[in-house]
């Protein structure tokens, strides 16, 4: 088996929901992430045309309802002006999409099917359409209802039990319950993911890692808010229960439109791009559990991996988790019994957004450059996903102290 690195990553800034990025098709979002990346890569041509050396454009995409519909790898691959002869596929496991693509690249470089993969997602959130159901017969007399396929359920089969198919809000709140999660931790913790993420800006920390798009006037991720504090978000209301609920705008993650890319490539790929890799894929790993409780589903995924990458929890120094709910990622932390000082050090997905699939490309990213710069050795960059699943993938800096 040949290992399997990440070489780079790039993405653009996230937007909020009808915000910098809104007029933004999602298929050119993903175009530009990936010219960005095949242009950083110092040996391959100038010429996006000429990049023949690549051997697949794997991306993910949660909606894929809309502009980003007819397979978004194989579209964002021709407006990127890559040779048609690149062929590129399309994944859907909903906020994981992107980790997935980048799971399946690794596992292609290592049993030799490819050398050099660009993986990566994209969401707009802000263009996600509405969308009407065919009916049995034509001309009903019926009213017909139209379903905003931005996020969460929507055309339920009527055979699902209805416990699994409450809003990802009360699915959190049910999740908080379960665990005994409190408000002020829940408002604490995403205090910190904003004032991590604003010095993380502050300090240039992501300008090798975000591309703007040339068509806008957005630089940096939209939804931070540095300003943010315990006290100020203790005051939200809450949104899914009036009575004894805690999940507030200021504690879940925001809607969002962005995308990202991530290279994965064999040892050869190191020539083929002219490029050191930062990190060796070590495990990868997915799980599931009841939907409702999707919340809880990376505490296996990550363990699972883990344990393939031959560690335990005391070897990993650096963690991505996106942050879907702060809730969420507090019961996540309290089952795996991790110093919070090593989660998300430059903030996340609450502070940053969450356009759903790119935001697994972006963990990686991070991750990646995180232990670059700190010059550990492990960490793990894992997600929940709705309908009750988790992944993980373990990476090891080869060039760790």
């Amino acid at each position: 088996m040949k290992p399997a690195y990440v070489y780079d990553a790039v993405r653009t800034p996230f937007g909020k929901i009808g915000g910098g990025l809104a007029a933004v098709r999602p298929d050119d979002l993903a175009a530009h992430v990936i010219g960005e990346l095949v242009k950083r890569a110092p040996n391959l041509p100038n010429e996006l045309s000429e990049a023949d050396q690549i051997d697949e454009v794997i991306f993910g995409n949660a909606n894929g309802a809309g502009e980003d519909n007819r397979n978004v790898a194989r579209m964002a691959t021709l407006l990127a002006g890559l040779p048609v002869s690149i062929p590129g596929t399309t994944v859907n496991r909903l906020c994981g999409s992107s980790l997935d693509a980048a799971m399946i690249a690794s596992r292609q470089v290592e049993v030799g099917d490819a050398d050099l993969i660009l993986t990566g997602g994209v969401e707009s959130m802000s263009r996600a359409p509405w969308v009407l159901p065919k009916t049995d017969r034509p001309f009903p007399m019926y009213n017909l209802q139209l379903s905003n396929t931005a996020l969460g359920w929507r055309l339920i089969n009527d055979n699902m039990p209805a416990e699994w198919t409450v809003s990802l809000g009360e699915a959190t709140e049910q999740l908080r319950e379960k665990f005994g999660i409190t408000r002020e931790r829940m408002d604490d913790y995403a205090a910190r993911s904003h004032q991590l993420a604003a010095t993380a800006w502050d300090n240039g920390t992501y300008d090798n890692l975000v591309s703007p798009v040339v068509s806008t006037e957005l630089h940096r991720d939209e939804t931070i808010r540095p300003e943010c504090t315990p006290e100020t978000l203790a005051g939200l209301r809450t949104v899914f229960r009036k009575d004894h609920g805690t999940v507030t705008a200021g504690n879940a993650s925001p809607m969002n439109d962005g995308a990202a890319t991530v290279w994965i490539g064999s040892d050869k790929a190191s020539e083929i791009l002219g490029l050191e890799p930062l990190v060796r894929i070590a495990g990868r790993a997915a799980s599931a559990n009841e939907p409702q409780f999707f919340g809880y589903a990376p505490v296996e995924a990550t363990n699972r991996a883990i344990a393939r990458a031959g560690i335990t929890w005391d070897d990993i120094a650096t963690v991505e988790l996106n942050e879907a709910f702060a809730a969420q990622t507090l019961v996540c932390l309290d089952a795996w019994g991790v110093d919070q000082g090593i989660v998300n050090t430059w903030g996340g997905a609450i502070a940053l957004g969450h356009p759903l699939g790119a935001s697994g490309a972006r963990v990686l990213g991070t991750l990646a450059r995180r232990l670059h710069e700190s010059g550990d050795r492990w960490g793990v960059a894992c997600l929940c996903i709705g309908v009750g699943q988790g992944l993980a993938v373990v990476v090891e800096n080869i060039n760790a102290r």
